[in-house]
């Protein structure tokens, strides 16, 4: 399964639409489940790096299938092993806030990432769309990972 086009067009008019009302200019891009592009849109006034950053969170969340936040946890515990995996695909995996899986009825279609907020505002405007949206939120905890 992949996200249509259209989906992922509604999905960045109502990031935009949020971003718009807080007065940020951010980048959006949406990507299927591979990783791959479905579309990346830079606002106006949004810093020339935000799209290569919003990017590469899409693809991070997409590909690792959990939101980029979950990821820091494992950056931490194994920075050398993570340093590794983050450089094995067509984009790096990142691990801070701002990246969500896109994820129906238990199938990752893709990733959203925002970037051009503070991480708070680029993670708070990913969970609002895609909880608008009705894609679910959820997502188990990795093998291993710490508890706190």
């Amino acid at each position: 399964m992949t996200l249509p086009f259209d989906q992922a067009r509604a999905l960045a008019d109502d990031a935009r639409s949020r971003a718009l009302e807080v007065g940020k200019a951010l980048s959006i891009a949406v990507v299927d489940y591979g990783g791959f592009i479905v579309l990346i849109e830079r606002m106006d006034g949004a810093r020339p790096m935000t799209a290569d950053i919003a990017l590469s969170k899409a693809y991070s969340a997409a590909v690792m299938q959990r939101p980029t936040e979950m990821l820091e946890n494992w950056r931490t515990s194994d920075p050398v092993f993570f340093t590794q995996v983050g450089r094995m695909g067509h984009r790096p995996i990142v691990a801070t806030k701002g990246g969500v899986t896109i994820k129906r009825d238990g199938a990752i279609l893709g990733g959203l990432g925002i970037s051009g907020g503070s991480p708070d505002e680029d993670q708070q405007v990913c969970v609002d769309v895609l909880k608008a949206a009705g894609f679910e939120l959820d997502f188990p905890q990795w093998a291993g990972a710490r508890k706190h």
